[in-house]
């Protein structure tokens, strides 16, 4: 939680702390970083002094993330960081598939774009090389809201970056399968290649059957760890 607080005030943003989209973005980042892992106890106590806001601004902040998925409320125990299984995994690949598709056929594609989705799989494929499972799967994620980012839309960027904290949930019930990430890191690569190729249409096609296999992939190994 220290970690979580730690990033608001580096950036500047404490001017932003009695906003319940503040909080609620903090909190975000925070699972998305690996600092909140699933079955974690946000602690009102800790987390409001750390973030410098009320406990009923906090509260509120904890209704948006729970209507996000991203937090569960348990009565007479408290609020914890989700631990999704199989039907949030639908959920998110439902949004995946209806966003990034669109993106890569009608977005607008341009070499600046395409070299920060270059950068981007090279991160990936060092991490690779490496044997670095975290990040690899970080600039997996990186790579997904680049493709989002094709759109222009900061509301479409926003609801990634929801679908991108739930997805890193997911990770986590994926500890026992650290070569999940591997395959997709050239899948992302062909992308790139289909985008600068002018060939959007055969990307955005092989970009859903991407998804399709990954979402089909996740529930199989979810289902073998006994997640509900």
């Amino acid at each position: 939680m220290n970690a979580v607080a730690g990033a608001d005030r580096s950036d500047g943003a404490a001017e932003h702390a009695h906003t319940t989209a503040w909080i609620a973005s903090r909190i975000r980042h925070g699972i998305a970083g690996g600092e909140l892992t699933p079955g974690t106890k946000l602690s009102e106590q800790s987390l409001s002094a750390a973030l410098g806001v009320s406990r009923n601004t906090l509260r509120q902040a904890f209704t948006a993330l729970a209507e996000e998925s991203i937090v569960r409320r348990i009565p007479n125990r408290g609020v914890f960081v989700a631990s999704p299984g199989p039907e949030d995994v639908r959920e998110i690949y439902r949004v995946r598939r209806a966003i990034e598709p669109a993106a890569v056929l009608w977005g607008e594609v341009t070499p600046q774009k395409l070299d920060a989705m270059e950068a981007v799989v090279q991160r990936a494929q060092a991490a690779r090389d490496a044997g670095s499972v975290a990040d690899m799967a970080d600039a997996n994620q990186a790579f997904h809201r680049e493709v989002v980012g094709l759109t222009g839309s900061g509301t479409l960027g926003r609801l990634m970056d929801r679908v991108l904290a739930e997805m890193r949930l997911v990770f986590y019930a994926m500890s026992s399968a650290p070569d999940f990430h591997s395959h997709y890191v050239d899948r992302n690569v062909l992308l790139v290649r289909r985008l600068r190729a002018g060939e959007n249409e055969k990307a955005a096609a092989e970009l859903r059957e991407y998804l399709d296999a990954a979402e089909a992939e996740l529930l199989g190994r979810l289902a073998g760890t006994g997640a509900s």
